[in-house]
């Protein structure tokens, strides 16, 4: 073990005074909130001059975060801020960035690309503006920022690059569902794997990507509050950052996994990174075969049958779900006498389930009657939810997480996904109904 990596494991455990990046320069993007908040506090404790960067200046509606509240935060951590506001589509915005930064701390020691936009959908339901969103930010937004920090990094005695991104696997379920995100995240990938040949020996590139779900406004976009037993803190991501900046810049062209790399540095309890400890952790996207079989045999199941297949399952149906008739039948019931005028008011929405190929309907508007119709709507949904008979019901009886089959492949949705996450709240109240 290199000393500089015998430096990052005893940090890691606490046990010594010494900090490696006391008076260094760290450049994280997307640190208002998140991960990338979580790195940039991590440095911080460790007395490094820390640079955030990130879109939101003022209290956002929905988002917790602005990049003065993180700098204060770092201030407060033992580190010294600069915040930036930072447009990683625009060119001029972060060369700005660079040059404020370098006059104000004279350098940058290790970068973090952190900022990623993302959406999940199949291709014919990804609005072109969103897949240019995705690729200017995810892709493009990390080559540049990459691109103009790299002159000051090798004035650097020990500089890294980061990209918050997965390996590079080639497996149907991870594009079946979202082809247009996955490409962009592995243009990030590709990145890190580029420049770590171009600098090789000048400056250390690596990906970072978790094996489990973190808690973060993106995952709770996706998995509403539900998935949060099953996710990890960002803190569990901070920390295997900072195991990669403490090694040599020797080290590079590395995909690693936090929980992977901590092991490695002697960590021994990912408990105290559990948001909820002793449940059962979600599986992130991408992850190499090998992790999959440390997840619930039943959602691996579903990913190998994704993968054979291309699309979501959906076994034949028992032609017990037709109108009125059928447990189909019975949850829309049930969910007619279990909606409160609170979770009506809150969808204020036309949602079409379409299960093994049946048609449901269910309008819930403002000042207006629940109905419940055993066909397609009338007009436009605001969303579609597909899945099978079977999912369904294991949903609506809470066996299965809707952010699982969500994740598995066994729940599509096209259309607003705040929206559909909003059916869990009627899930819910269906507990004990049927």
């Amino acid at each position: 073990m290199s000393n500089v990596n015998y430096i990052g494991l005893y940090y890691l455990r606490l046990t010594i005074v010494n900090r490696v990046f006391a008076g260094k320069t760290v450049f994280v993007t997307g640190s208002s909130r998140g991960i990338g908040k979580a790195i940039a506090l991590k440095f911080a404790k460790d007395g490094a001059n820390v640079v955030v960067a990130a879109k939101t200046v003022e209290p956002h509606p929905k988002l917790e975060g602005t990049i003065h509240q993180t700098a204060q935060e770092v201030e407060q951590a033992g580190g010294k801020s600069l915040a930036v506001q930072l447009d990683l589509r625009d060119e001029e915005t972060v060369k700005n960035a660079i040059d404020k930064t370098i006059e104000k701390f004279g350098g940058i020691d290790l970068l973090v690309n952190n900022a990623s936009a993302i959406f999940i959908a199949q291709a014919e339901d990804t609005p072109m503006k969103r897949f240019d969103l995705m690729n200017s930010i995810n892709v493009r937004g990390t080559f540049m920022m990459s691109k103009y920090a790299i002159p000051h990094l090798k004035q650097a005695n020990n500089p890294h690059i980061i990209n918050l991104s997965p390996p590079l696997e080639l497996h149907p379920q991870w594009f079946s569902t979202n082809t247009a995100y996955t490409m962009s995240k592995y243009g990030m990938s590709l990145s890190a794997y580029g420049m770590a040949a171009e600098l090789n020996g000048q400056v250390g590139v690596n990906a970072l990507w978790p094996k489990t779900a973190i808690w973060t406004a993106a995952m709770n976009m996706l998995g509403g509050n539900e998935a949060r037993k099953g996710s990890r803190k960002p803190s569990i991501m901070a920390d295997a950052a900072y195991a990669i900046a403490c090694k040599n810049k020797s080290v590079t062209g590395n995909f690693y996994i936090d929980e992977e790399l901590l092991a490695q540095e002697g960590v021994t309890d990912f408990e105290q990174y559990a948001e909820s400890p002793g449940s059962q952790l979600l599986p992130d996207f991408f992850l190499p075969q090998r992790l999959l079989k440390d997840f619930d045999p039943k959602l691996l199941q579903e990913l190998a049958q994704q993968a054979s297949s291309g699309k979501a399952t959906s076994p034949p149906s028992t032609g017990t779900s037709g109108a009125g008739d059928g447990p189909v039948a019975a949850v829309f019931a049930a969910a007619s006498s279990a909606v409160t005028d609170e979770i009506k008011d809150d969808l204020n929405a036309t949602l079409h389930f379409v299960i093994s190929e049946k048609d449901w309907t269910l309008v819930s508007k403002k000042d207006a009657p629940l109905q419940v119709m055993s066909s397609a709507p009338e007009g436009k949904s605001d969303v579609r939810l597909t899945t099978d008979e079977a999912t369904f019901i294991k949903m609506a009886k809470g066996e299965v997480k809707p952010t699982s089959a969500f994740m598995s492949g066994k729940l599509k949705v096209k259309g607003s996904m705040g929206l559909a996450l909003k059916v869990e709240k009627l899930f819910g109240k269906l507990k004990g109904k049927l």
